[in-house]
């Protein structure tokens, strides 16, 4: 048995998998090549350690809901033109195509362009097929959501928020979101499934315009004073979706909602101030930075923030970032 031969008998050998023949030949072979015996001593620590940390299976929610935004995403990508199919299927063939004789090349050729415009037509048909259940499937839904809630809206069967309209001239929301098939709810933004959604959509939503009405409809219920002070009923808490949208969503205008309504709380509570400070010192949007410079203005004399203005007044690339810094600075030191 060769050291080539003997890398796969060692990895069936661990794992008890290595019929007794071959066995025998990989022992004599392990007697003799010190390198092999080292590799098979490394794979059986690799094993024990593997043991040691078995992985967990995941849960049968998280598979769902992880294949139906993999079909919704593969569902939203746009047909394959007949040439560009025609190009792919020329790509994998090439080396076949320059073996073959001429006849058969042209043969070939003609049939992927025929395969190809059938496609391109079995495509089209299907999309629009897609386009003509979904506007179909839109009008039941719309006729169930008058006031009734059907089934709990709850992060283990929510696949993710689609859409979030405000009633004019009214607290009432209208949240579409999809829990295995397209659902909507309609009731009073104090609804705790109602602001259940919206700081799911705040926090999970793909769709950006999604984020900022979301965003936008709890900074308003902030700053308000209605609910923003613990934990709902479904164990959320809005003041924490914000800090979170402000932290860490990839839109600026999302992040500036988010930080106008935590403003009333800056003074009170450490964790938004803390907040406040990551975003001066992290964001990358200099309107961002100045608007919690503003915010953090009254409450100057925490040492962590005058800690974090000195060194945003130093450090900043931006001038004005650092002019704000600056005078901030001087109004503590001639108070003080």
């Amino acid at each position: 048995m060769t050291c080539n031969e003997t890398h796969m008998a060692m990895v069936l050998a661990v794992y008890g998998e290595l019929p007794d023949d071959r066995m025998h030949l990989l022992r004599q072979h392990l007697e003799a090549c010190t390198v092999c015996a080292e590799e098979l001593e490394q794979l059986l620590a690799l094993k024990t350690l593997a043991d040691a940390h078995p992985v967990d299976e995941p849960e049968a929610n998280l598979v769902a809901r992880s294949r139906l935004r993999l079909e919704e995403a593969l569902d939203r990508l746009p047909p394959k033109r007949w040439y560009d199919r025609a190009a792919e299927w020329l790509t994998r063939t090439a080396a076949g195509l320059q073996a073959a004789p001429v006849a058969a090349s042209l043969l070939l050729l003609a049939g992927a362009g025929a395969g190809g415009l059938v496609g391109y037509q079995f495509a089209a048909r299907h999309q629009a097929n897609l386009v003509t259940a979904r506007e179909s499937d839109s009008v039941p839904a719309k006729a169930e959501s008058a006031s009734a809630f059907n089934g709990s809206a709850t992060d283990e069967n929510i696949v993710s928020v689609s859409q979030i309209v405000q009633i004019p001239r009214s607290r009432m929301i209208e949240v579409n979101y999809s829990a295995l098939e397209p659902r909507q709810v309609r009731g009073s933004i104090e609804n705790p499934q109602i602001r259940q959604l919206l700081m799911l959509a705040a926090q999970d939503a793909p769709n950006a315009a999604v984020r900022n009405n979301s965003v936008a409809l709890l900074a308003a219920e902030c700053r308000s004073g209605r609910g923003c002070a613990g934990t709902d009923a479904f164990g959320g808490n809005l003041r924490e979706a914000l800090m979170v949208a402000l932290r860490y969503d990839r839109s600026a205008a999302v992040r500036a909602k988010a930080l106008e309504g935590l403003q009333p709380y800056v003074s009170d509570d450490v964790e938004v101030r803390d907040a406040l400070l990551e975003v001066l010192m992290n964001d990358a949007d200099a309107q961002i930075r100045s608007a919690a410079i503003a915010m953090l203005a009254p409450v100057d004399a925490d040492s962590s923030v005058r800690q974090v203005l000195s060194t945003v007044e130093t450090e900043d690339d931006n001038p004005h970032i650092r002019d704000a810094s600056r005078l901030v600075l001087q109004r503590v030191s001639e108070i003080q």
